[in-house]
């Protein structure tokens, strides 16, 4: 886990649940803020930190307006979040999660899309072999990305793959995804298109009518939205409600002490076994695509 370890708190699938970083030295730390976006800037490699598992279905997000933003579970309407299997899809068709040290600037209207930003950490989905754990950091290289437009908001979905993949060599630009692995392109605009719609939400739209733009493309947008990043963690913008509590960005007002974070951790209930996955979570969901 590249020097990175976890401390739970509370039960999973519990709306208490939360997941804390550590670095290698054991201190605790913002997976958002106190991560390096690269792990190797002259490769244009990228940490990323993984909240959702390939195949499972649990919502998990870094918690962007809380202290430390530990991973959580997602709550809509009072339940805790788990997505729709829509057929012929099992839970999340990659392993998903973000960047650290990006931001989608709401007050940012996208030159590419013409919407703003959804307010998190820009999304990653790695399309290796291996299913990773919650809270794992990988290193990735960027391959390209897809602009969807989720309720009228830009959420960059960058597609990317672990470097340490048997295959990962094989991969330099979308077109490799396109020809190595066929159909998972085509899979993966299907899935965004359409994971809301069990809910009762209409579906998603897109930029460029669904095209996958090429690395070049996504290097922009992620190196973008670190310039985003960097506005908030400094207060050059108003976050509005995102905490900005880190323990390693000497330049940022938010820089807090060790004890202070340890206290934060310490005023979580204690970890406990896992609450049970509601049975409808494994329902597979058939309608007739638009």
């Amino acid at each position: 886990m590249s020097g990175y370890g976890v401390e739970e708190r509370a039960g999973p699938h519990s709306p208490e649940y939360r997941l804390f970083f550590k670095d290698g030295a054991g201190r605790y730390i913002s997976p958002f803020h106190d991560i390096p976006m690269y792990a190797d800037a002259g490769k244009n490699v990228f940490n990323m930190v993984v909240e959702v598992p390939r195949w499972t279905n649990a919502k998990m997000e870094i918690s962007t307006k809380e202290p430390l933003n530990p991973i959580k579970q997602d709550v809509k309407k009072g339940k805790l979040r788990f997505v729709a299997n829509v057929f012929p899809h099992k839970g999340y068709i990659w392993n998903y999660g973000a960047i650290p040290q990006t931001w989608e600037d709401p007050s940012h209207k996208d030159e590419n899309t013409g919407c703003c930003g959804d307010n998190d950490p820009i999304d990653v989905c790695e399309i290796g072999s291996k299913v990773c754990s919650r809270g794992e950091v990988i290193q990735v290289k960027v391959l390209g990305t897809l602009a969807l437009i989720d309720e009228g908001e830009t959420d960059w979905k960058v597609i990317a793959i672990n470097v340490e993949d048997p295959e990962a060599a094989s991969y330099n630009d979308i077109e490799d995804v396109r020809r190595m692995k066929p159909g998972y392109l085509e899979a993966t605009v299907d899935w965004f298109r359409r994971y809301k719609v069990p809910d009762g939400k209409p579906e998603n739209q897109f930029a460029f009518n669904g095209e996958f733009k090429g690395k070049d493309f996504a290097l922009d947008v992620i190196k973008g939205t670190h310039e985003h990043w960097k506005a908030l963690i400094t207060k050059r913008t108003d976050g509005g409600e995102i905490n900005c509590t880190n323990l390693t960005v000497s330049e940022s007002p938010f820089c807090c002490s060790q004890d202070c974070a340890k206290a934060t951790v310490d005023a979580a209930p204690p970890c406990k076994a896992a609450s049970p996955i509601p049975p409808e979570v494994d329902k597979w969901f058939y309608y007739q695509k638009n």
